[in-house]
């Protein structure tokens, strides 16, 4: 049951967002900018590509899950990281999950892809780029976050 639903539902999800992220990077070249490497994709566009299906346009997550998961709970509310860890963004944690996913349940996948996998196969396998768009992603979060 756990292959089949790793192979049936979240292998399709998480293929699906590498092409359109793919298609979008083959699309629009990076601007240049001074004394700064040009960044792939800005954070905000990268979110709006990858975690905006599952957590809404605006991190709330509000919505309910795709209609093909067969996760019956909503995504969190990413705009209250911050007050989810006692008023501090938790920037390593995020950068974590986003790198390397999160936990492992003890039974069952997790609902999340491992977007650092993905941004290597994107970037065929250059490391700076997988972090830039880490990094872009997490300050996107951090920037959404509630007052």
């Amino acid at each position: 049951m756990f292959v089949r639903t790793i192979r049936n539902v979240i292998l399709p999800c998480a293929l699906f967002s590498l092409a359109a992220g793919l298609c979008a990077a083959q699309q629009k070249p990076a601007k240049k900018t001074q004394g700064k490497p040009a960044t792939p994709t800005s954070g905000a566009v990268l979110y709006k590509q990858n975690c905006a299906v599952c957590h809404g346009d605006d991190g709330k997550g509000a919505g309910p899950p795709p209609a093909n998961s067969p996760f019956t709970a909503s995504p969190p509310d990413l705009t209250t990281l911050a007050r989810r860890h006692e008023g501090k963004f938790p920037e390593a944690y995020v950068v974590s999950v986003l790198r390397s996913g999160v936990k492992m349940p003890d039974h069952g996948p997790s609902e999340m892809p491992v977007w650092g996998t993905l941004f290597k196969a994107m970037t065929k396998s250059d490391e700076a780029q997988v972090t830039e768009r880490i990094t872009d992603v997490t300050n996107h979060l951090k920037s959404i976050q509630a007052k």
